[in-house]
């Protein structure tokens, strides 16, 4: 265990403690009696998070620190990164007085996006199971990337917006990225079920 807990680890286990704080933050927040405050900590807690994601994943890669509780950590703290801010964002915090969600994330988006984070997860862990290699694609890298930009320019839209320093563009920008993602976090679900389909095939009974 001890060996375990490498740079590369601690910096995950940090994040950790930043996404937490990043979802309680965000939590708290309510666009009928709006704190822009909260909207601009948590933007920059999430690319702090973001930022050490690849800072963590670089030092395991260059000086061989791989070890199995990285590989557990570092995914499971994208998820609650990611997960944890899209159902925020379908949720009733970011609902203004007239009864419209100001993120343009829909329900449906983050059902797909939460879908898609357990799905790969399953995958991920059957198929490391049966001794194959399961790491992340190109698509799973760009999804990851995407969804890293889409939830800081979502939330400093909206804190611009509640100060009155943007205006016009911010919809577009928001629903823009918002489809972007679904779309993208849609097309590496479908290719990591490729991806599964012999396996899945070569362990059914016959």
């Amino acid at each position: 265990m001890k060996h375990s807990l490498n740079l590369p680890n601690r910096i995950t286990l940090g994040r950790l403690v930043l996404a937490i704080v990043f979802v309680a933050l965000l939590s708290q927040y309510t666009h009928r009696t709006p704190e822009t405050w909260k909207l601009d900590a948590a933007w920059i807690l999430f690319v702090i998070a973001a930022t050490t994601d690849f800072l963590d994943g670089y030092i395991a890669r260059k000086y061989g620190l791989i070890t199995p509780l990285g590989r557990v950590l570092d995914p499971l703290v994208d998820k609650v990164l990611v997960c944890g801010a899209f159902v925020l964002f379908a949720g009733s915090g970011f609902v203004d007085e007239h009864g419209r969600n100001v993120t343009e994330v829909q329900a449906w988006m983050a059902v797909v996006i939460v879908v898609r984070e357990l799905l790969v997860t399953g995958l991920r862990g059957f198929n490391e199971s049966m001794g194959k290699d399961f790491g992340a694609s190109i698509h799973g890298k760009l999804k990851m990337w995407m969804q890293s930009v889409a939830v800081p320019v979502i939330l400093f839209v909206i804190a611009r917006e509640n100060s009155g320093s943007l205006l016009g563009m911010g919809g577009w920008i928001k629903a823009v990225l918002a489809w972007a993602t679904v779309i993208v976090t849609a097309l590496s679900m479908v290719q990591y079920l490729v991806r599964s389909r012999y396996i899945l095939e070569e362990s059914a009974p016959a």
